[in-house]
């Protein structure tokens, strides 16, 4: 996905762009495999999919579980390069938090949150007022602060103003802020503000949830960039073999395949393509299960995500569990899939992600992939080789996001920015329309 929006923002800032691919299908990493016997392929398991799994074709199985943020960096990317003309989308239906062993919604609104058992009513008082400072903060009004030093304050200390317990804190920073350890707690406290007001923008935007969800499958978004850089006069090519990264004087010349070089100035690429350039950081568990059931105590949702936090089931980091159905025309009829993911802690990952596995009981059929995780350890300044960083556990893209946007100013001297893009993108439709 990085790879393919990049192509598509570099296309139409007028590079002339060639994107190449060893896999049959777009997206890498980020794909949604089709049909259901591919997968079984891909995790190498014996057999054929049972008949009660309906037909294969009817299955768009994401390899990884992100979902959208309603007012993140993602969909403005979509809206701006007017990409979302090639997708559709679909509110999840709700947020679930687990606690002691239970699994609640996270309260969607103010009625939600004063019925909500998640915590007591002076609690309750305390989080509102709490809320409200976050919606009124404003980094460039000192006036909002209240004492505040966004800078300086950690967001242990703005708990404490606020007076807030254990259990609120664990499923703010957890559930709304979305953080999946508790490192921020003692670092400056502006970062969480924002992020607890992104949940909150975009949770207002639909009223469910805070996040959105392609029809058939994530494997359309790359899809749709790749479109937007074709329309640009990007070329592409799947099926195309990657030989060797063509080096010269320590900087990057060309990529061979199939015996020929195609040359180029810059080379954006996945950790995959260049291992001596980049240094592992650590590891993800994966459990794609197949369900013929919703989740218990979700109300039957047809979509959803539940977040375990760390505390509750003593690790350093969350579990997360992203569901989605036949609803979204990426599983037959009556199917469901869950993904369920977390860094992995220590030399049994399966047993670390069990919490989440007991939630999705009974499950008909799971695929378990343990994934590194890389970083470059070469940022490109020489060598003009801009590598991406794997997917993480996080359930949605805003990192992924950061990302595309720090590979976008290593590679251009400068910083992304949306504005810019649409009015080049302006130029060249109203161009047309003019002729």
């Amino acid at each position: 996905l990085q790879e393919c929006i990049l192509s598509g923002i570099m296309s139409v800032n007028g590079k002339k762009v060639l994107h190449m691919d060893r896999n049959s299908y777009y997206g890498g990493e980020s794909a949604s495999i089709t049909p259901l016997e591919d997968l079984y392929k891909r995790f190498n398991l014996p057999g054929t999919p049972p008949e009660s799994m309906g037909r294969g074709r009817d299955w768009n199985v994401d390899l990884i579980p992100k979902f959208l943020m309603a007012n993140g960096q993602l969909v403005k990317m979509l809206l701006y390069t007017e990409v979302t003309r090639y997708l559709d989308f679909k509110v999840i239906e709700g947020s679930f938090v687990y606690k002691g062993g239970k699994i609640y919604k996270v309260p969607s609104t103010e009625a939600e949150a004063l019925a909500s058992s998640l915590m007591g009513l002076f609690e309750k008082r305390r989080f509102r007022k709490f809320l409200v400072y976050v919606a009124n903060f404003d980094e460039n009004d000192p006036r909002t602060f209240e004492g505040v030093d966004p800078k300086k304050t950690t967001m242990r200390d703005v708990y404490k103003k606020f007076d807030l317990g254990q259990d609120v804190i664990d499923f703010t920073g957890h559930a709304l802020a979305l953080y999946r350890t508790d490192d921020y707690l003692d670092q400056p406290c502006q970062e969480t503000i924002n992020r607890i007001k992104l949940y909150s923008e975009s949770l207002a935007r639909y009223g469910k949830s805070p996040y959105l969800y392609p029809l058939y499958g994530l494997g359309e978004l790359p899809q749709g960039f790749a479109r937007l850089s074709a329309i640009y006069g990007g070329t592409y090519m799947l099926n195309k073999p990657i030989e060797e990264i063509v080096v010269e004087n320590g900087k990057v010349v060309g990529v061979k395949s199939e015996g020929e070089v195609a040359r180029c100035k810059q080379l954006i690429c996945d950790p995959s393509y260049v291992s001596d350039r980049v240094t592992k950081v650590g590891q993800v568990i994966r459990v794609i299960c197949i369900l013929s059931h919703p989740i218990k105590n979700t109300n039957d949702a047809n979509s959803c995500q539940i977040i375990i936090p760390q505390n509750q089931v003593n690790r350093k980091s969350d579990i997360y569990v992203c569901m989605i159905s036949s609803a979204h025309n990426v599983a037959a009829q009556g199917k469901y899939i869950a993904i369920a993911s977390t860094t992995v802690e220590t030399a049994d990952p399966e047993k670390e992600i069990k919490p989440a596995l007991d939630l999705l009981e009974p499950i008909e059929q799971k695929f378990v992939s343990i994934s590194d995780l890389f970083a470059p350890t070469d940022l490109g300044t020489e060598s003009q080789i801009f590598i991406s960083r794997t997917y993480d556990a996080t359930t949605h893209f805003e990192t992924t996001c950061d990302d595309i946007k720090d590979i976008y100013k290593r590679m251009m001297g400068s910083e992304f920015d949306f504005e810019e893009m649409k009015r080049k993108k302006n130029d060249i439709y109203g161009e047309e329309e003019q002729q």
